[in-house]
């Protein structure tokens, strides 16, 4: 049976080549996947691990926060000098880190919102500080200077001797470059940049009264265990001792799991990929099959058992699963490095190292093509084997039965029932299986719904004359294989366009919630959302345009025994800056130890306007007493409780606020955002929005998100393309016969070639408006729990990217007809007479 397998394989080999590349495919995503994670995260184990060669033992904060500036600080200098002083210390070093935004010469932000750190030179005894190697100039030793990384030097083309403009919390300064310096640190690696200033001017800069870490280095012939001992014995309360090595570790685990959630969502994609796969493999050993219906009768009808033909078939399969496994490893390698280029390309600045191939990939690979090949081929090769010797050769196209379909057609029925029972819980996890089961109850039934819809096509065909009416009737010829063919297109298609609906509403979402929240022109913020000095709004106020601002002061504290945010506003501008949804009550009555309370609040608190309630602030002094002035209707943008500035700052460790409201005198303009940028100092930490900028800036993170899963989907859809050029070009080889009568009794090769290319037509648009549809309820089912927590939520259909899905669909089916219609228009009509 083996050797008669391979014969098979070697005999077939074109038509078995799309079945190859649909594996293929799948496991070079899912072997490319596993490459890059595993190289990417131990190239950053090996940067990140060079960043604590100076530490042996870190004193840290055990995460209870400070209380407020009068409260003595537990990493002081005092410790600090305690520390270096130990027995079996070679030296202590502090070390203090923050947001601080660098301008390049454009005057713009530095390495993103979030990727530009400001730390501390602390120089051990030598001058030096271990954590920075100098390629240039020295160390910053005052106010005046401050020192680049290398990256950051060479992306801005600051030189030693430059003057540059940062800021760390409003306020811009401005400093020399006193030097350039390499580091290992992974948030410089990844495309961040890392400025240095000098002990004293970091530690007033970041609003620190003392240090983030206390790194102890040990002694030569001191261990890492010793000098922890030594260390516990001077800690302060809410401190703990952690040595380098576990650091380190931690910091191994960190990366492990972010690189794991990374590889989880590549292989999300990847499955969805070999799934689609499975349709296309199904569909050739089907048709393989059917074609040598008479061949495996005879083998029947001179002993061979049922088992024997099904494992035949499964040898075959084994055979092309391992093939296309080998070469979808090595194309895996091309994807990893690809991964690797195309994020750089975004900015990523991934770090170097050599690729790693670890020996579970080599098997994950290898198991993944032959399994998923064989699993698609046991139905087909189990079908083919109970088929009656006698019954297989008096008919080499056995179709169907009747009762097969029902059997399918019914369990179809139930599992997408069950599916919809799932799809409208609460829980995510529970909506996601909901989602997926009727999907697969969708595919089940493929074959049903493929008859009307072929059906109502005839109209479009009719134009084409005896050339549509053909292409009609092939389609419809075989259900099962039509609908697995247009499954595939499906799948894709079903999540692109289930996303899309969802990103387009919630797009739209944010957009009436910004019109409808904010009467301000403008919102004005650090750019990583770090408190701003309130000196910020003191400049903005002094602006001749300006007609209120109020500061949004974010505190937190417990309600009426619950936890809240608290918002500290101006009362007396605060009105003329949002769009309150007020229930009772009003802006006005926001005055004193007043506060206005959102209805959830109202509601499990059994409060109405004019009630009061105690807010207990967490540095847990006296309890105040706020008396209810209005109730609203919270959102995403204003939520929580606000209440007068008055209220909150004695709770709060240091005056600053979360964003500045402006309302302009002749509303936004470029000249009105100019004069608040040009009068905040051109600041490269602040960013300055209007209502779009806003809007934009949500829906551009939800655009850039779905764009990355249109690209992951593609491959998906691309497979299902291999599916629509497989089914078809097998096809036209089984209909031999049949084109050949075609053509004897008149029918060109131009006709042929359309006849071939509609049916291909029909089939994606088929699993384009299955796929569409399906989509679109379940975006509309998804957007039902998303209505739940953003009440703007309404489902809005994208009408001109379902237009362009439904042309791609077509497009799909014209290009992938292209091959076997010119394959069926060169055939020999006497030869094909000829053919059984």
């Amino acid at each position: 049976m083996f050797r008669t397998a391979l014969r098979n394989v070697l005999a077939h080999k074109a038509r078995l080549l799309m079945t190859v590349l649909a594996v293929m495919l799948g496991v070079a995503f899912v072997s490319g996947t596993l490459v890059f994670t595993d190289t990417f995260g131990n190239a950053y184990k090996n940067k990140s691990a060079k960043s604590f060669d100076h530490v042996s033992v870190a004193i840290q904060p055990d995460g209870v926060p400070l209380d407020s500036e009068k409260q003595p600080g537990r990493l002081t200098d005092g410790l600090l000098q305690k520390a270096g002083s130990l027995p079996g210390a070679d030296s202590a070093i502090g070390t203090v880190s923050g947001f601080t935004a660098l301008a390049d010469k454009d005057g713009k932000l530095v390495g993103g919102e979030w990727g530009t750190t400001g730390t501390n030179f602390f120089p051990a005894k030598d001058g030096k500080d271990p954590r920075y190697d100098f390629t240039e100039g020295t160390g910053p030793k005052s106010a005046a200077d401050i020192a680049l990384d290398s990256r950051t030097a060479e992306r801005t083309g600051y030189k030693v001797g430059d003057t540059v403009r940062f800021s760390t919390d409003g306020p811009v300064h401005t400093a020399k470059v006193s030097g350039i310096f390499d580091t290992d640190d992974g948030s410089v690696v990844a495309g961040g940049s890392l400025v240095v200033l000098d002990n004293k001017t970091a530690l007033k800069a970041l609003g620190k009264h003392e240090y983030d870490e206390i790194d102890v280095k040990a002694a030569a012939g001191t261990s890492e265990a010793a000098l922890k001992s030594s260390v516990e014995k001077i800690l302060p309360k809410e401190t703990d001792a952690v040595t380098g090595t576990q650091l380190s570790s931690d910091q191994d685990e960190q990366i492990e799991q972010q690189t794991s959630s990374m590889s989880q969502v590549l292989l999300i994609f990847a499955g969805i990929a070999l799934f689609v796969g499975i349709f296309i493999i199904a569909n050739t050993f089907t048709m393989l099959v059917a074609q040598r219906t008479k061949e495996l009768a005879l083998m029947r009808a001179v002993g061979a058992s049922r088992r024997q033909v099904t494992r035949s078939v499964l040898i075959e399969a084994f055979l092309v699963g391992l093939v296309a496994a080998v070469t979808g490893f090595g194309l895996g390698l091309g994807v990893a490095v690809g991964l690797q280029a195309l994020m750089n390309s975004g900015g990523a600045s991934l770090p170097d190292g050599p690729l790693v191939i670890a020996p579970t990939t080599i098997v994950t690979a290898l198991v993944i093509g032959v399994l998923v090949t064989m699993l698609a081929a046991w139905l087909p090769g189990r079908r083919a084997a109970k088929i009656p010797p006698v019954a297989a050769m008096n008919s080499v196209h056995a179709t169907p039965t009747t009762r097969g379909l029902v059997v399918r057609n019914t369990i179809g029925s139930i599992i997408v029932a069950l599916g919809a029972v799932l799809l409208f819980n609460d829980d995510n996890y529970v909506m996601a299986g909901g989602a997926a089961t009727i999907m697969v109850g969708v595919i089940i039934l493929t074959p049903l719904l493929s008859r009307p819809f072929i059906a109502a096509s005839a109209p479009l065909l009719k134009p084409f004359g005896v050339t549509g009416k053909l292409s009609r009737l092939n389609s419809v010829r075989n259900p099962r294989r039509t609908a697995s063919t247009a499954a595939a297109l499906m799948i894709g298609l079903t999540l692109i366009t289930a996303m899309t609906v969802v990103a387009t509403s919630m797009g739209s979402a944010i957009n009436k919630m910004a019109a409808g929240s904010l009467k301000a022109d403008y919102s004005v913020s650090m750019a990583n959302y770090e408190p701003l000095t309130p000196e910020v709004r003191q400049k903005i106020d002094k602006l001749p345009g300006v007609e209120a601002t109020s500061p949004l002061r974010t505190a937190y504290g417990e309600a009426d025994g619950s936890f809240t945010n608290v918002n500290g506003v101006d009362s007396t501008t605060f009105g003329k800056l949002v769009g309150l949804d007020l229930t009772s009550g009003s802006v006005d009555a926001l005055k004193g130890d007043s506060a206005l309370i959102d209805t959830d609040t109202a509601k499990d608190k059994g409060l109405t306007t004019g009630d009061t309630f105690p807010l207990k602030f967490e540095d847990d002094k006296k309890t105040v007493e706020l008396k209810v002035a209005g109730v609203y209707e919270s959102n995403e943008m204003l939520n929580g409780l606000f209440t007068p500035t008055s209220v909150v700052d004695p709770h709060v460790t240091k005056v600053a606020d979360k964003q500045v409201l402006v309302k302009m005198k002749d509303g936004a303009s470029d000249k009105a955002e100019d004069s608040i940028v040009k009068a905040l100092g051109e600041n490269p930490a602040i960013t300055i929005q209007d209502k779009d900028a806003i809007s934009n800036a949500v829906a551009g993170g939800i655009n850039m998100v779905l764009n990355m899963l249109y690209g992951l989907l593609a491959m998906a859809i691309l497979i299902a393309v291999l599916g629509v050029i497989n089914t078809l070009a097998m096809s036209v080889f089984e209909r031999k016969h049949e084109i050949g009568m075609l053509r004897a009794i008149g029918l060109d090769r131009a006709k042929v070639k359309q006849m071939v290319r509609l049916e291909s037509i029909v089939i994606s648009l088929f699993g384009a408006v299955l796929g569409i549809g399906l989509g679109l309820f379940m975006g509309w089912a998804v957007g039902g729990s998303v209505a739940d927590a953003v009440s703007t939520y309404s489902m809005e259909v994208p009408v001109g990217r379902i237009v362009i899905f439904l042309a791609v669909a077509a497009l799909v089916g014209v290009l992938a007809a292209v091959w076997p219609a010119r394959s069926a228009a060169r055939l020999n009509p006497l030869q094909a007479i000829k053919a059984e």
